[in-house]
């Protein structure tokens, strides 16, 4: 009796990991900022001719029944779930609850050049953080010629000038950088030869 006890209390447990690390994931996909080409559902519960399947447009919008454009720009998963909710309290329901999931992200890329094994675009995924050293990793790593003291970043910021960036790897793969260099979207690499 005591033995089946113990076994049903262990095997109520299993599942907990894994329904913590879903549940972190949900938490996780809640603060992705939604980016133009983005593909979303968006439900209102128990209002089932307001669903939508939307894509976000090139001017961060989406346009939903009733309230019409919805300005999405700069803001994750969550914050939109609260504009549209607000905006249907506003005038149209009582106390709304709307979910939105992402069916498909829009493509981000980095590009990597120089001494990598295969050097160009590198798909960054939309969900996870993605270094440096990541977008290293995917072209093929450093050749053998690499100098990794001397690796460049070019960044171009919303308002179209450019930012660059010296970065010496050897201290990332080492860690005594706090700084793990997160690649945004058209971010460029450069690792140059070492001269012999």
């Amino acid at each position: 009796m005591i033995t089946a006890g113990v076994v049903g209390l262990m095997a109520s447990a299993l599942p907990a990991p894994a329904a913590a690390a879903d549940a972190k994931s949900d938490a996780k996909l809640a603060f992705y900022v939604l980016r133009p080409m983005d593909l979303v559902k968006v439900l209102v519960f128990q209002e089932p001719d307001m669903e939508r399947e939307l894509r976000v447009s090139q001017d961060h919008t989406i346009v939903m029944p009733l309230i019409g454009v919805v300005d999405v720009r700069n803001r994750t998963i969550r914050d939109v779930e609260l504009k549209v909710e607000e905006l249907y309290r506003r005038d149209y329901l009582v106390n709304p609850q709307v979910n939105i999931t992402v069916l498909e992200y829009a493509q981000r890329t980095v590009n990597v050049f120089g001494a990598v094994n295969t050097p160009g675009a590198v798909q960054v995924p939309p969900e996870k953080d993605f270094t440096l050293l990541d977008a290293i990793a995917r072209a093929g790593g450093f050749s053998r010629l690499a100098n990794r003291s001397r690796v460049s970043l070019t960044r171009t910021k919303a308002n179209g000038q450019t930012e660059n960036f010296a970065i010496n790897t050897d201290q990332l793969v080492s860690g005594d950088s706090a700084n793990r260099w997160l690649l945004q979207d058209g971010d460029v690499i450069f690792i140059p030869e070492r001269i012999l």
